[in-house]
């Protein structure tokens, strides 16, 4: 499994870094806890899909780094992470468009529900070809974690921005 041994050092980078940020995200969420308003419906829309997405890619990260034997048991692995991903994101979407605390703007909608879409569905692609494609298979399981830890990265910033420059004027708390 020569090709897959080629993504080593950055599986390693990608899941130590989803790992950390995975780490980050529960303290911000401690912090944002002690404040006066909590809203569980945006919290189920907006703030787990972040720390799936994290999760999707230290776990992506790990598989990928195991010792396979060939390249179809990992594609069948992946293939698992790629389904449960698109269920998921449908999930998010309807959520988002039933929680009745945030409205929604098209940044949003990008980032919470087309790129994780199309990171799950690249992912799910990928599982597909790679017995016939297994180069290319693997960069597009590489771009999926990379987009998928991008969305983490962005979704946990515009939490955060939210909460700072939006929410804390509403409370009347000033730091």
């Amino acid at each position: 499994m020569t090709e897959l041994a080629k993504w080593e050092s950055f599986y390693t980078i990608v899941g130590s870094a989803a790992g950390a940020l995975i780490g980050l995200q529960f303290v911000v969420m401690t912090l944002i806890t002690q404040r006066p308003r909590a809203h569980a419906d945006a919290g189920a829309a907006f703030a787990t899909p972040t720390i799936m997405h994290f999760s999707a890619a230290l776990v992506l990260a790990a598989l990928l780094r195991a010792p396979w034997q060939t390249i179809a048991t990992a594609s069948v692995v992946w293939g698992v992470v790629a389904f449960a991903g698109v269920v998921y994101a449908v999930v998010v979407i309807r959520r988002m468009a039933k929680q009745g605390v945030y409205r929604p703007v098209f940044e949003d909608w990008m980032f919470h529900a087309v790129l994780p879409l199309a990171a799950y569905a690249t992912l799910a692609v990928s599982a597909v070809t790679a017995a016939d494609y297994t180069r290319e298979a693997l960069f597009g399981v590489g771009g999926s974690v990379l987009l998928l830890l991008f969305i983490g990265i962005h979704n946990a910033w515009d939490a955060v921005t939210y909460h700072v420059f939006v929410e804390t004027p509403k409370t009347g708390k000033e730091k």
